[in-house]
């Protein structure tokens, strides 16, 4: 008999899954720093540009030296915003229109079986998964008409998953379980299935619709897959299991959020808030996992470790140590995730690899600085949870087009971010020996490093941030952008003249320049937006945000090849259309100039959904946005009645689910421009 199950408590502003604060740290938090950085008059009104140029005029990679707002070119935004939207739908600007595209379930590979609740989990192994989020689009020889799709599928919702989950009260974490606790094991096969990443041909038609190619680059990466690790941590004391003896392999990714594209095109998808499907009932956690919120604890987020008949697949969630040794159990299995993992989209056979030398955290994705021949590559990563951090990673080889692969990124130098309140900045390495990271202090290794990253940004004294999630590279200035979503445990006692606000409900996007190239030990940095409603909100210009405008809780982050700025929101279900959030309405995407600040709507998704993932054809001509857990909102109450909020996109009495949107324009013009 099934019942519904929910573990955990969940801190209401945090979206499922989301990981609660575990940096107790002595480390500055960044909302002090901005106190010190700006009067409460240079924040709120017109002096923060100025403030911004200021702080950018520096000199820029690719030997020029530009100040913001001055040399580059301005992008246009030729549509007329939208009005905020509370309907089951998905609204766009006058003269675009949009395809619903691949939802979750569709068949990609294998017998290509259809879409159906009754799907086993072998049959999802051949369809997109669930809970679309970070994408990108290859195309085949240079064109915007075919190509690769690929995106990541963060995770799921299992009582949308199971015909069997049907009548019971479940809310969006809850999942059916039976009396005695064990789990259905193919429930769990379909949903670890269900996450991971999707490589799909797709291609443009004569009436310019867009459609799957049944081609052998289609695959499915899941939680199943195997992985190889790459880097200082592979082969070491830390990631040695029962599965992998000598710590050279894993099975599969989870929890895959924002993405990145090497300069040598090939995919990277990110393990962020992985760390919940783990139990542990050990007494004592070490740092490992306690610094990743991991606590002795008998449950998972789904309880995957007590699936029906104990096959080794399923019991690696439990972390316990339960044998003589790490080659005897899983203890380890949870050092293994937090990492981005490399796939070759082009090559269907390739295995995919985790590179550990970017740091294991909940990665919410990498972005790459523009590669340029003989200088060493350079990515950043946030650390999406609360007081965590920003990272960069400095390949210790310079970039050869000729010959540049993934093994770039297994030798170089990672850093973490200090911010300073005059608006400064500088990059504290991660490496054996430097900045007190000394077997003394507790850091035996770089491997010991890499895999503590959290505890080795916090020993040397990076600054906390309020939720670090996508950034984005300007083309044309080489300035970094980041996203800051949210963080409602700011208090009173924080606020002054100088920082307006009490609980970040509503985040910021923050940018800095580097000092020379993005390879520089230091930076200079300023805000580029403050979210919020008409009263709170401040736009570049330090005015406030009009109606056009308004957002909260700015997640996903893309700069076009125009230099547009397209922000993505993902407002928690937990308060969406409620309180001080009900102005904002449903989720959204926005577009912003990163000269003038100017800041527009251009589409608003359905009921109880995240907009998340963006990227065009090359030819700017066609735009895939992923639609992320539509219905959401819906209560456990109401499921069990079958009273959905959402039934988008097939309407009528359907489930929700998770869908691409291909956006263009009626008149085949670029997109936004």
């Amino acid at each position: 008999m099934n019942q519904s199950y929910k573990p955990g408590h969940v801190d209401p502003i945090l979206a499922a899954g989301d990981e609660p604060a575990s940096n107790a740290s002595r480390n500055v938090y960044f909302g002090d720093i901005l106190e010190a950085r700006m009067s409460r008059r240079t924040l709120l009104r017109g002096s923060l540009a100025a403030a911004v140029a200021g702080a950018m005029a520096t000199s820029l990679p690719f030997g020029r030296a530009l100040a913001a707002g001055n040399g580059a070119p301005s992008p246009s935004i030729g549509f007329k915003a939208i009005p905020v939207g509370t309907g089951d739908s998905v609204v766009v600007p006058e003269g675009y229109r949009v395809q619903t595209f691949i939802p979750w379930g569709t068949p990609i590979s294998g017998s290509m079986p259809a879409f159906s609740l009754q799907a086993s989990g072998e049959d999802q192994a051949h369809q997109v998964g669930s809970h679309h989020d970070g994408m990108h689009f290859f195309p085949l020889d240079g064109s915007s008409r075919d190509g690769l799709l690929v995106l990541n599928h963060e995770y799921v919702e299992p009582r949308f998953l199971h015909a069997a989950a049907s009548g019971l009260a479940l809310d969006s974490e809850g999942f059916p379980q039976r009396e005695d606790g064990s789990r259905d094991a193919d429930q769990v096969r379909k949903e670890l299935n269900a996450h991971g990443v999707s490589v799909i041909r797709v291609r443009q038609g004569g009436d310019g619709q867009w459609q799957v190619v049944e081609d052998r680059y289609n695959r499915r990466i899941t939680g199943l897959t195997p992985m190889r690790l790459a880097g200082p941590v592979a082969g070491t004391e830390h990631v040695m299991t029962k599965y992998s003896p000598d710590g050279s392999m894993i099975r599969g990714t989870l929890n895959n959020c924002a993405h990145g594209v090497t300069p040598w095109n090939t995919y990277l998808a990110a393990e962020e808030n992985w760390s919940g499907y783990f139990a542990n009932e050990d007494a004592e956690i070490d740092r490992r996992q306690a610094r990743y919120g991991i606590a002795t604890r008998a449950e998972g987020r789904y309880q995957w470790h007590r699936a029906e008949g104990g096959a080794d697949e399923f019991v690696r969630f439990d972390a316990t140590s339960r044998g003589d040794s790490p080659r005897d159990d899983y203890r380890n299995e949870p050092h293994a995730f937090g990492y981005m993992v490399e796939i070759d989209p082009f090559d269907p056979e390739s295995t995919p690899v985790k590179r550990t030398h970017l740091g294991r955290f909940a990665h919410e994705g990498v972005i790459f600085a523009p590669a340029v021949e003989g200088q060493p590559v350079v990515c950043y990563s946030g650390d999406d949870a609360r007081f965590e951090y920003i990272y960069k990673f400095v390949s210790a080889r310079p970039y050869q087009a000729a010959s540049a692969d993934g093994s770039l990124l297994d030798e170089g130098t990672l850093y973490v971010a200090r911010f300073n309140d005059d608006g400064s900045g500088e990059w504290l390495a991660l490496a054996p020996g430097e900045n007190g990271l000394t077997p003394e202090n507790g850091f035996a290794d770089l491997a010991d490093i890499l895999v503590n990253a959290r505890s080795a940004a916090d020993h040397v004294g990076a600054t906390k941030m309020d939720r670090p999630e996508w950034g984005a590279v300007d083309p044309a200035t080489g300035q970094v952008y980041f996203t800051l979503t949210n963080n409602t445990r700011r208090s009173e006692e924080q606020v002054d003249a100088a920082n307006p606000r009490a609980e970040n409900h509503f985040g910021h996007i923050i940018r800095w320049q580097e000092d020379g190239t993005h390879a520089a030990e230091r930076f200079q940095w300023d805000i580029f937006l403050l979210a919020g409603d008409q009263e709170s909100g401040r736009d570049l210009n330090g005015e406030p945000l009009d109606q056009d405008a308004i957002l909260a809780s700015p997640d996903g982050l893309w700069i076009d090849a125009d230099r547009r700025v397209w922000i993505q929101t993902d407002i928690s279900e937990s308060v969406m259309n409620t309180g001080i959030h009900e102005v904002f309405g449903n989720n959204q995407m926005l577009v912003a100039n990163p000269e003038t600040g100017e800041l527009r709507r251009f589409l608003t998704g359905p009921i109880g959904q995240e907009i998340t993932g963006v990227v065009t054809t090359p030819d700017q001509r066609t735009m895939f946005v992923n639609v992320q857990h539509p219905g959401a909102t819906t209560e456990a109450e109401a499921f069990a009645a079958g009273e959905l909020t959402s039934h988008w996109p097939d309407g009528g009495n359907a489930i929700p689910r998770s869908a691409t949107l291909v956006i263009t324009r009626e008149d085949g013009g670029i997109i936004g421009a």
